[in-house]
């Protein structure tokens, strides 16, 4: 049956898009080929939001969690991350948004939840 979760990021910037994936954040990946990397993830959930147009039904968003958000956020700034604001506590978890290229603003956040 079903064993894991694929998804993937659009972009017109796959190149810079991989390599920040891959050098910047460091997530293990195999080339499948011709410089195509797929990234493997240590694990992952999925929830279903509730919305009231904003976004629009059918949407769907990828976030990044840690343990330890300030720690995270830290390491990745000396790397070159850009934040867009601070940690902020969003009930569910600690929450921030960083940049990727091809105009990508990623949550990632430090849940509050058991895991």
């Amino acid at each position: 049956m079903i064993r894991g979760l694929h998804a993937m990021y659009y972009t017109d910037h796959a190149e810079e898009l991989r390599a920040f994936f891959r050098d910047i954040l460091g997530f293990p990946h195999i080339d499948a080929g011709g410089g195509w990397l797929i990234f493997q993830m240590p694990e992952a959930d999925l929830g279903m939001h509730p919305t009231e147009g904003a976004p629009p039904s059918g949407t769907a968003d990828l976030s990044f969690y840690c343990d330890d958000i300030a720690g995270t956020v830290a390491t990745l700034t000396e790397r070159g991350v850009t934040f867009t604001g601070p940690v902020e506590d969003h009930g569910y978890g600690l929450v921030t948004h960083f940049l990727a290229p091809g105009d990508l603003r990623i949550q990632l956040y430090e849940p509050k939840y058991g895991k």
